[in-house]
């Protein structure tokens, strides 16, 4: 198991000449936000014969993993509002894709579970991440690394933000 280095202290200078780490090709925040658009692109191709949006598709994603859910717990899956999941669940519920009914248990709260149609879209959306891991060009290995590199980086970050950066 290799060290990972720590991060530079906020004061500690950059490497490399000063100028170039303000080129935007230099920005990590750039890149993955390029990155970002660029998924969004090949997943607006690859999930219109489901019907779905990507982010419908991460909800649905969600639900399948785990079935029901309080919407507090499925934001909390997706790092979404509520305020940004509840019209998303409704263009998904009027879809016949999901159900939302308030808690037996705690009527604050309300559920969402798939429907036995969004439950058989599963099967359909099986197809989707071999089509996108085509599309990347990247083998199976280099998709797990890329991942875990990610997964670092939001841990990472988070930590930054809890600690005022």
């Amino acid at each position: 198991m290799t060290a990972t280095p720590s991060p530079l202290p906020a004061t500690a200078p950059l490497p490399g000449a000063a100028d170039d780490w303000l080129r935007l090709d230099q920005q990590i925040c750039f890149n993955l936000n390029a990155a970002s658009r660029a998924f969004n692109g090949v997943y607006r191709v690859v999930l219109k014969d489901l019907g779905l949006t990507y982010p419908q598709y991460l909800v649905m994603l969600v639900l399948w993993e785990h079935g029901t859910l309080p919407v507090k717990r499925l934001g909390e899956h997706l790092r979404l509002d509520s305020g940004t999941l509840s019209p998303l669940l409704k263009r998904l519920e009027t879809a016949g894709l999901v159900r939302r009914e308030r808690s037996a248990r705690d009527e604050r709260s309300v559920e969402v579970r798939p429907t036995e149609e969004g439950a058989a879209l599963r099967r359909r959306a099986l197809e989707v991440p071999r089509r996108i891991m085509a599309a990347t060009g990247f083998d199976l290995d280099e998709i797990r690394d890329l991942s875990t590199r990610l997964h670092r980086l939001t841990a990472a970050l988070d930590t930054a933000v809890a600690d005022g950066a």
